[in-house]
């Protein structure tokens, strides 16, 4: 089988070894991660230069569609592949559930030996802990925050008396909604909520 993005023929049976290179600003360069992987013994690799922030990484993108059952993803350290930790366990998990191993060469990750697999899990069960925490503590501020008085969202366009006001002027039909609303400097969907 013909391989267009990598440009040569792959044998059946034949399993590669693809690594991918990021760096985040156009003024650094992928040197100590190429060197790394060809080191590693990479058939190939896509190098990018993109935040890991941003979601558009075409050359990720390219890559993973280029993997196939029994291939093998490799980076140079784990945060070059996810832009978080959540990210990076999703795409691991994808590549696992594809049959494609990922190998991390700094933290010296293997998924295809029941270690590596375990490392992940952890991270997994850590992420999950993190996601978990940051949810308790949000609810026990905004409970908190109710205790005193104060309730989330956007302070309100108009005060009481201004909402009487505008009532009273949306019960007389001979003015326009659209007239009311310039005149209380507000929208109309305002004007209709109250």
């Amino acid at each position: 089988m013909y391989n267009k993005r990598i440009g040569f023929e792959l044998k059946k049976g034949f399993y590669m070894k693809i690594g991918y290179a990021r760096v985040s600003t156009l003024d650094q360069n992928l040197d100590l991660q190429l060197d790394a992987l060809k080191k590693l013994g990479c058939d190939h690799i896509y190098e990018e230069k993109a935040s890991g922030k941003t979601k558009e990484r075409p050359e990720l993108t390219h890559c993973l569609k280029s993997l196939r059952p029994g291939d093998t993803l490799a980076v140079w350290r784990l945060d070059r592949l996810g832009r978080s930790l959540q990210d990076l366990i999703t795409i691991v998990k994808n590549l696992e559930s594809s049959g494609v191993a990922f190998v991390s060469v700094t933290e010296n990750i293997d998924t295809s030996t029941a270690t590596g697999k375990l490392m992940f899990h952890v991270f997994g069960a850590l992420a999950e802990f993190e996601r978990n925490l940051i949810q308790e503590r949000t609810q026990a501020g905004l409970t908190a925050a109710r205790a005193r008085g104060r309730v989330g969202g956007r302070k309100a366009v108009l005060d009481d008396k201004q909402r009487a006001q505008a009532k009273a002027m949306m019960a007389d039909k001979t003015l326009s909604v659209s007239d009311i609303a310039k005149t209380m400097k507000v929208s109309r969907s305002t004007l209709y909520r109250i």
